[in-house]
């Protein structure tokens, strides 16, 4: 019969030796395993309607408005990244097969957010099958001071995905505690097709 004293010893080998595993935060997307602390959604678009759930708003942009030939705009509609029938996700509709210079996407205020008790940024992403759409779209945040870091995303398909993307990937950053803005960029350098639709869904800031 083995003493208590060694059944201790067995036990503290045991949790030394077993491996830890850390997600690894890369430029293709990996599907959260959940979150783990606290949460703030940022938005979920579940009304419909604006502002977003921090109280800031949103819309569509384009480098160059005049330019008929490149563009972007939003769309709510129903159904959502977690299966609620009664929610909404976002449509962001992008064109940047011009022949000028062309990039565009969705902007949304973070009302000088702070984001200091949180280290991950994420959202659900998928593409829309029958209006085309990239696997690939920059990321981009802004701070109080004007500085702005930007990240891509790879692997966008038909199906909800969550994305989540650790801080220091936004290597620039440097006033965690006023975050201003959230910046979806597509442009005509990472974006293929130039044409299509995206959805995006629950934006959110968590400590995973």
């Amino acid at each position: 019969m083995m003493k208590p004293y060694a059944i201790a010893l067995l036990v503290i080998a045991l949790v030394w030796s077993t491996p830890v595993l850390a997600e690894e935060a890369q430029e293709f997307p990996g599907v959260s395993s959940g979150t783990v602390g606290a949460e703030l959604v940022i938005a979920d678009f579940n009304s419909g309607d604006k502002p977003n759930n921090v109280g800031g708003d949103f819309g569509s942009w384009d480098k160059d408005p005049n330019d008929e030939s490149q563009g972007a705009k939003i769309n709510f509609e129903s159904g959502d990244a977690l299966g609620d029938d009664t929610g909404y996700s976002l449509r962001i509709d992008y064109d940047v097969d011009s022949s000028n210079p062309a990039y565009n996407g969705l902007w949304m205020k973070l009302q000088n957010l702070d984001a200091t008790k949180y280290n991950t940024l994420s959202f659900y992403v998928r593409g829309d099958v029958q209006r085309g759409f990239t696997k690939r779209v920059k990321i981009e945040l802004k701070d109080n001071s004007g500085q702005s870091s930007q990240f891509i995303i790879t692997g966008i398909t038909e199906q909800w995905q969550k994305f989540s993307i650790p801080f220091e990937k936004f290597r620039r950053i440097k006033s965690w505690d006023a975050l201003t803005e959230f910046v979806l960029v597509f442009d005509d350098i990472n974006t293929n097709p130039k044409t299509g639709s995206i959805y995006v869904d629950q934006i959110a800031l968590s400590s995973e």
